[in-house]
């Protein structure tokens, strides 16, 4: 138990001393970069064309040097012939790697209004997504985005290999069906807030804290004030009614659900996901995609965002709390039975 409580206050010490030195960068580069907004572009990858050659290498290898050359011979005239015919009904792909504030919902916003905006029907669209949760607020935004996608009658897929818990549940859900990976981790459907207090410390060093509000609930819990027992009751009474939103938010997409069984903020492997239907099917995106690819073009459309320093520098920092943070719990719920 000394271990864990020493390994806990190291991590503690390694995040106040980023949180120290980051802060004042942070400001120095905030100043310099006000007028450098980040610019991007879209970039379109035909991974049908990308399996083909691929596949097609792999095969070369079992072949003599007249059979390869017949081999690229043939590659090259049936890539001639495809250049030259029109492209129906393509499936796109976009891929969402979800961070806690799901900063990528810019980049997102980006691909789903190039989609929309140029108008061309698609067989399907293909979402990659990879999400543990975050932020209600930014997470909320990312499933707006997804239903831009199906009020405009295209037919959404969700693929999930790892990981789509909470925010990234929230996300899978608008779309039409869910594909998973069988040990993926899947739910999650609650609402946690963890808020530290240092009102004991600074009572017991005599520092005073003063805080200043008009409104009787604008603040309920604070790091530094007295929690009082209403503010600390208003504070779970919004929990539940974030929770109550989010439940309803899956009901509309999911309404066949048992929402006393799966909104307790538990999560399931893909297979068990499949049986309580919080997923459709059980299979990794790489196979989803290659069965697609025997009947249709697949494109991958993704937003490249050039960054500048400030940016760059600050999602590197964001990235490490984060991080350390994500390390810190994941430690002491895997030690917790020792």
């Amino acid at each position: 138990m000394d271990f864990l409580i020493e390994y806990g206050l190291f991590l503690l010490k390694t995040l106040t001393f980023l949180i120290i030195i980051a802060v004042p960068l942070l400001l120095i580069f905030s100043s310099k970069g006000k007028n450098n907004p980040a610019s991007g572009s879209l970039k379109i990858t035909n991974l049908s064309d990308k399996f083909e050659n691929m596949a097609g290498a792999i095969k070369s290898l079992s072949l003599n040097k007249a059979e390869r050359k017949k081999l690229f011979k043939e590659k090259k005239k049936q890539f001639k012939a495809k250049k030259n015919q029109a492209i129906t009904k393509p499936v796109y792909v976009l891929n969402f790697n979800g961070d806690i504030e799901a900063s990528s919902v810019e980049n997102l916003k980006e691909e789903i209004s190039a989609i929309l905006k140029s108008e061309t029907k698609c067989q399907e669209l293909v979402l990659r997504l990879e999400s543990p949760g975050g932020t209600v607020i930014g997470y909320g935004l990312c499933a707006a985005q997804l239903q831009r996608l199906r009020d405009a009658g295209i037919k959404i897929t969700a693929c999930v290999d790892k990981v789509a818990a909470s925010g990234g549940y929230m996300m899978a859900c608008v779309c039409n069906k869910i594909v998973s990976s069988p040990f993926a981790i899947i739910g999650s459907i609650g609402v946690v807030a963890a808020i530290p207090n240092f009102h004991k410390i600074l009572k017991k060093n005599d520092v005073d804290y003063e805080l200043h509000t008009a409104g009787e609930y604008k603040r309920t819990i604070t790091m530094f004030g007295e929690t009082t027992p209403a503010g600390r009751k208003k504070f779970k009474e919004h929990l539940e009614d974030i929770h109550i939103l989010f439940k309803d938010h899956i009901k509309k997409f999911r309404p066949k659900l048992n929402m006393k069984k799966i909104a307790t903020g538990e999560t399931w492997e893909g297979i068990k996901a499949l049986e309580v239907g919080l997923v459709d099917e059980i299979s990794t995106s790489d196979e989803y995609l290659l069965n697609l690819s025997k009947k249709h073009e697949i494109f991958e459309i993704s937003y490249i965002t050039k960054q500048n320093l400030q940016d760059r520098f600050s999602g590197f920092i964001s990235s490490s709390i984060s991080k350390i943070i994500f390390s810190l719990e994941s430690f002491f719920e895997k030690n917790k039975y020792r």
